[in-house]
């Protein structure tokens, strides 16, 4: 094995916006453009992708705030978006009428500034004031400026409006002229993470810098933020300290200063409503006499619990095939989302002085995904909006209140023709025996004929990889012949938190061995071959499809790793890294780096090796997991000799792209890459 870090010769491309590095990128851009997207068939396709992505026919989704829906809008007239809103009424109707409230195209020109939308908050209930989000080329860190719903202008600093400069920071209302505030305000008030490690209150008229300090984690925290829960009559301030990316101390704050730490598991994930609260374990629980399963909610009285008492209620329990998946108050019921054998289900649990009686809420399509939104107790009762889609499904929005019937609002078109192909279930024994599931998307005439496929995977940070539909690849793969294949490996959430905790750090080879092991199984069943085989996965998928190619690359044809994580000697040393090592483990201590090392692909890449082709591609702006992981990779792979391609799209964020322009390029690529190395005539 080397180790190239130990005396990097590209720790220079490392410097993100260095002349020299992005030169680097430009010339490797230009190499891949001339190869991939030179060719009516990337044309044709990209064309279909973008019209799909700035078509006027899509759900406009809304964010439901009492009674205005909110919504971001992005179409060809307008590719960096429109935040606009409407009433629920006139959302029914066949074509709403949209009250725009800011352009940001407009805004952008205005202002000479590369405006990328982050988000607005909202202040509850008058709903006359937001808090807007902006960021120069699609960032994590963010402008933040006041923004007047009444007048449509930005609230002048000089006149009280609260403004911070570019950073990652973290506000939350508390009233009109109050505001919880964490951000970068100078040397020692970020963790090593990036992200605020103190918190102040911050009211209108006065300097940043006289805000009133209300909380001080410590630099090796992830980070510390603090709240308000406006419920009228159940008001309670709070703050939280992330000592790591999965365990949290929460407080309780009282006007006065003085804070009271909710007694729970800190790894455990709270919230309340009312008089309720409600406590989703992580792991195992062992609390006044009683021991509680990783995985349950439980539910409490929340004046009892804060006195002292310890009587809960078992609102969900998980067994081998079903976990928890979400959950949220309506005024009177909480509702259930669960997942059983990563299929949802949805259920309505009724608080009462004699348990927690559970129903079903509505039928749930199989091999789809259905999630509720849009819960508003405080001013919407008991209504819910309910989004169903599959693979070849598109999405349909629904809305009801708990015991009457649902309404449909809307649904997706389809992008692609569907015809004939089908979704089914399989599961792949991994080496510890471990059965992980995976979807297997494909034409019904491919079930006897091996043919081009590509898996996508991730197995990280409990995130759950649920079916959904993709019109992407539906025109880029399915409708080519292709074969498309998700798996549910370990490290997400799909059957609960166990899921997850039982590969982290010094485990964390299984979720490696669950993707090879998943790639073999397709081979075994005669659904692909080897060297028709792709993958592709991003971020923590990206670390994933860095091992394919330095561990098992027999296993595959093509792979595809996009903004990811490679050098695992440096990673908590570059942006966000430093929050992930509760995933990864620390590489400065000996014996956490003994584990590491055995996978982290820029240390295991080897010249004397048969690599896959591989397509890196990443982003300038990505301010989450640094650039330089895939430029590195690129520069070392093609030093060694390997067939490797590298794309970096000079803005875009963690998520690769800034506008539908170019999420469709993007798009576009990947599928040329994989129809160029994984199609052929049978």
């Amino acid at each position: 094995m080397s180790e190239p870090t130990a005396n990097d010769p590209y720790l220079w491309l490392e410097q993100v916006t260095d002349e020299r590095a992005l030169d680097w990128a430009r010339s490797h851009n230009e190499v891949v453009l001339t190869e991939f997207a030179d060719s009516a068939r990337f044309s044709d396709l990209e064309a279909r992708i973008l019209a799909m992505l700035d078509t006027d026919d899509k759900i406009a989704y809304p964010g439901r705030r009492g009674r205005w829906l909110y919504n971001f809008w992005r179409d060809a007239a307008h590719p960096r978006g429109l935040w606009r809103r409407t009433t629920f009424a006139e959302y029914r109707s066949e074509s709403p009428a949209w009250d725009v409230l800011i352009d940001v195209d407009a805004l952008a020109e205005a202002e000479g500034e590369n405006w990328v939308w982050g988000g607005a908050a909202v202040l509850r209930p008058e709903q006359s004031r937001a808090l807007i989000s902006l960021s120069r080329g699609g960032a994590d860190a963010k402008v933040v400026r006041e923004f007047d719903l009444d007048s449509r202008e930005f609230v002048d600093p000089a006149a009280g409006g609260f403004t911070l400069p570019e950073a990652k920071s973290d506000l939350r209302w508390i009233d009109l002229d109050t505001l919880y505030v964490g951000t970068d305000f100078g040397p020692g008030s970020l963790t090593d993470s990036g992200y605020p490690r103190v918190v102040k209150k911050w009211r209108r008229g006065t300097d940043l810098a006289d805000a009133e300090t209300v909380f001080e984690g410590e630099a090796t925290d992830v980070a510390v933020s603090a709240g308000y829960d406006r419920t009228p009559g159940y008001e309670r301030h709070y703050v939280g300290r992330a000592t790591d990316f999965y365990n949290e101390e929460v407080y309780l704050l009282a006007e006065d200063g003085t804070r009271t730490r909710l007694d729970t598991p800190t790894d455990a994930s709270e919230s309340w409503y009312k008089d309720w609260l409600l406590i989703r374990l992580k792991s195992p629980w062992e609390v006044a006499g009683a021991t509680y399963p990783a995985g349950a909610l439980l539910a409490a009285n929340f004046p009892e619990f804060l006195a002292g008492e310890r009587d809960f209620e078992i609102v969900f329990t998980p067994d081998a095939h079903t976990s928890l998946h979400g959950y949220g108050w309506t005024e009177n019921y909480l509702l259930l989302v669960t997942l059983e054998d990563v299929q949802t289900k949805l259920s309505v649990i009724t608080p009462g002085v004699d348990g927690w009686a559970r129903t079903p809420l509505a039928d749930t399509p199989p091999m789809a995904t259905s999630s509720v939104t849009n819960l508003d107790p405080l001013e919407s009762g008991d209504e819910y909006m309910l989004v169903t889609s599959g693979f070849t499904t598109p999405a349909t929005l629904l809305s009801g209140a708990i015991g009457g019937a649902t309404e449909q609002l809307a649904q997706e078109n389809g992008y692609f023709d569907a015809t004939g192909i089908e979704t089914e279930q399989f599961f792949a024994r991994s080496e510890d025996g471990t059965m992980v599931p995976y979807f297997v998307i494909r034409h019904r005439d491919r079930r006897d004929t091996p043919g081009p496929t590509v898996m996508s995977g991730y197995g990280g940070f409990e995130i759950s990889r649920t079916p959904s539909y993709s019109g992407a690849s539906g025109m880029g793969w399915l409708e080519r012949g292709g074969t498309w294949v998700t798996t549910n490996i370990r490290g997400g959430g799909e059957y609960g938190p166990q899921w997850h905790t039982s590969v982290q750090k010094a485990n964390r080879h299984k979720v490696y061995e669950d993707f090879s092991a998943i790639a073999r199984d397709l081979v075994a069943r005669g659904i692909t071959t080897a060297d028709r085989l792709g993958a592709i996965g991003g971020s923590n998928g990206g670390l994933l499809m860095g091992v394919m190619l330095t561990r098992y690359p027999e296993l595959f044809g093509a792979i595809v790793c996009q903004v990811p994580l490679l050098d695992m000697k440096r990673y908590h040393l570059l942006l966000a890294g430093a929050s992930w090592m509760a995933e990864y483990g620390d590489p400065d201590k000996p014996e956490e780096w003994d584990y590491i090392s055995k996978y982290s692909p820029y240390q295991n890449a080897r010249a004397d090796a048969d690599y896959p082709p591989i397509l890196l591609t990443t982003s300038t702006r990505d301010d989450r997991v640094h650039p330089g992981h895939a430029r590195k990779m690129a520069a070392l792979l093609e030093e060694q000799g390997h067939p490797v391609w590298y794309h970096e799209n000079i803005e875009g964020g963690h998520g690769g792209a800034a506008d539908n322009k170019q999420s469709a390029f993007q798009a576009a690529l990947i599928y040329e890459f994989f129809t160029q190395k994984l199609m052929r005539e049978d």
